[in-house]
């Protein structure tokens, strides 16, 4: 019983999609190199131009309507999409074992490509998050342009690749966007003050990178061992638990994008909440009012807030 996938079936099919327990990537829109690659460079010429449009603008907007609908949006189908992979993993896993729902070619079925293409559609719409802060005029941190962007093609690239262990990373990813997105949506609310856990918000990314990071190098080992060094290589083998399936270039890509991760996430928690003596000074010399709800926040926080 999938009761979660069968009416995002039902709704799919209403809003005029063809049947998901029928689908296949490679005849869906957006399934191309081209059009992934050209969605990319759209991205960020719209996000440069912006920015060079928004100088010659006097005040930043506000949209703080708009801006709490759509992270509200994100939140829900965050959470729904959520609960129609678990629904479909759990008994995998409980039947069928953690190795098989990581590496087994059987683990990537037909109703968890449908749904790997659902959340892959929805990171083309994540880029409006950067629209955002282009026209509030706040300031561009690579991480936050880099991180949608590389998000965006390493869903294409891992459908493309049809790496099992796809739903361990999507999965993770959607638990912190109910969250995250859940923040923002309330920062968006009238008289808005700070969470106190959002700083907990960057932790939960980096450990989700970790737990990635873990799996996913096992089971790079796993597919690194079965094509350079099989038993019929100089009798020379490493020993793995199995096959695993994926493409070596879904397996090289997501590699190095979640291992970038995790790396340019820990230099941003860092240099956000760890430099105490910096923030300290920024502290005693310059203070500066949020005119969205007049709470006064130090500089530093509304730099964090622009990584968003």
């Amino acid at each position: 019983m999938a009761p979660v996938f069968d009416f995002s079936n039902a709704l799919w099919m209403m809003l005029g999609g063809r049947n998901l327990n029928d689908f296949k990537f490679d005849a869906a829109p957006l399934s191309s190199r081209k059009e992934a690659l050209t969605c990319f460079v759209l991205y960020l010429s719209i996000v440069l131009g912006g920015q060079q449009l928004m100088k010659s603008v006097a005040k930043p907007f506000r949209l703080k309507t708009i801006f709490f609908c759509h992270n509200a949006l994100l939140s829900f189908c965050s959470a729904w999409l959520l609960a129609a992979h678990l629904e479909i993993i759990i008994p995998m896993v409980r039947e069928k074992g953690f190795f098989y729902a990581f590496c087994d070619d059987g683990a990537y079925t037909q109703n968890l490509e449908a749904l790997y293409y659902i959340n892959y559609l929805f990171k083309y719409y994540e880029l409006i998050d950067t629209l955002f802060l282009v026209l509030k005029k706040k300031p561009l941190e690579f991480l936050h342009v880099y991180h949608h962007g590389a998000t965006m093609l390493l869903g294409y690239i891992e459908q493309e690749g049809r790496t099992s262990v796809s739903w361990l990373v999507i999965i993770l990813n959607l638990s912190v966007h109910v969250l995250m997105y859940y923040y923002y949506a309330c920062m968006a609310l009238p008289n808005a003050k700070p969470i106190w856990w959002k700083k907990h918000l960057t932790t939960m990314q980096i450990a989700q990178f970790i737990i990635d990071l873990s799996i996913v190098y096992f089971c790079a080992g796993t597919i690194y061992a079965n094509t350079y060094f099989p038993n019929s290589i100089f009798n020379f083998s490493i020993p793995t638990m199995g096959y695993c399936a994926g493409s070596i270039q879904a397996t090289n890509i997501g590699c190095f994008v979640l291992s970038s991760y995790l790396v340019l996430f820990i230099q941003f928690f860092i240099k956000t909440y760890s430099d105490k003596k910096r923030l300290a000074l920024q502290k005693k010399t310059a203070m500066a009012t949020l005119a969205t709800n007049g709470t006064v926040v130090p500089v530093s926080e509304k730099t964090a807030l622009a990584a968003h």
